[in-house]
């Protein structure tokens, strides 16, 4: 898996939630060589033993039950422990999300078939977005319960958390809840990790301005993962082959800025290659 990903001309490496514990000793035999660097860890990583896919979510900071959340904590302490190992300065956290009747799928659906701006989707939209707010508090307390935790053990390794902004409307956080936990946190060790495809399917489906989105969150940004999005929710393709508008978003980010490519496994080696080499020429590296 390294030693592909260098042959594609990458040496800063992301290592994601779906590395098994059984890869890490090899990821870490390479990483001793000297071969690459390891720009963030995305939590859970390694995968829990117990999971047997990539599953960011399995065990989630807003769920309901303490033995989930514990589980939670758990595993993000023991990824900011391998982030040590591996000097890697970010570890990237999903928070969990509202539970609730999931409106994202729905709405999709509905702007695929033309019906975008229908009486039906908008009714839709409203609905969810009064539930949200109706359910959502209990949930959030869940998250920062847990964070507290998190964020101490995480500023005693010298170790920074990326909170990524998400896919779905049901997920946590969303811009308010952003700035509240930011505020409350007050630490200068937690930050915000932009998803450049996930919040581009947020601004196809109108609930969010992805350029009003980066002003508010741009100074407060660790690094972005990067990937197209072909509308509406066509995510994780390479970039320059969807809509996002990189010349007007990247202005509103903090320089330097640490960029992921993170794309879907069906990309070919050409396509992340010449996406790379856009991307150089355009950026630089």
């Amino acid at each position: 898996m390294i030693r592909e990903i260098l042959e594609l001309g990458f040496q800063n490496i992301e290592l994601g939630h779906g590395i098994r514990l059984s890869l890490m000793e090899g990821v870490q035999k390479l990483y001793d060589k000297g071969l690459f660097t390891v720009s963030s860890l995305h939590n859970f990583c390694p995968l829990p033993i117990e999971i047997t896919r990539s599953s960011p979510d399995c065990y989630e900071f807003s769920s309901p039950r303490s033995s989930e959340r514990e589980r939670a904590v758990k595993l993000s302490l023991q990824t900011i422990d391998f982030a040590v190992r591996l000097n890697a300065p970010v570890v990237v956290m999903h928070l969990g999300r509202v539970l609730m009747k999931e409106v994202t799928e729905d709405l999709i659906t509905m702007a695929k078939q033309g019906k975008q701006f229908s009486r039906e989707y908008v009714t839709r939209k409203i609905e969810a977005v009064k539930l949200r707010e109706e359910l959502a508090p209990g949930h959030l307390q869940n998250v920062k319960d847990c964070l507290a935790r998190i964020v101490e053990y995480a500023g005693e390794k010298g170790i920074k958390l990326g909170f990524e902004g998400r896919y779905a409307f049901e997920e946590i956080p969303n811009e308010r809840e952003a700035l509240e936990l930011f505020e409350e946190l007050n630490a200068p060790h937690v930050g915000y990790w932009h998803d450049f495809g996930h919040i581009q399917v947020k601004h196809n489906l109108g609930f969010l301005d992805h350029y009003e989105w980066l002003t508010r969150f741009g100074p407060r940004l660790l690094g972005a993962h990067l990937h197209d999005c072909v509308w509406p929710d066509g995510d994780h393709r390479a970039p320059f082959t969807g809509s996002i508008d990189y010349s007007r978003l990247l202005p509103l980010l903090p320089s330097p800025c640490l960029f992921v490519f993170e794309m879907s496994p069906r990309r070919t080696k050409e396509e992340i290659i010449t996406a790379k080499e856009k991307w150089e020429a355009r950026y630089g590296s």
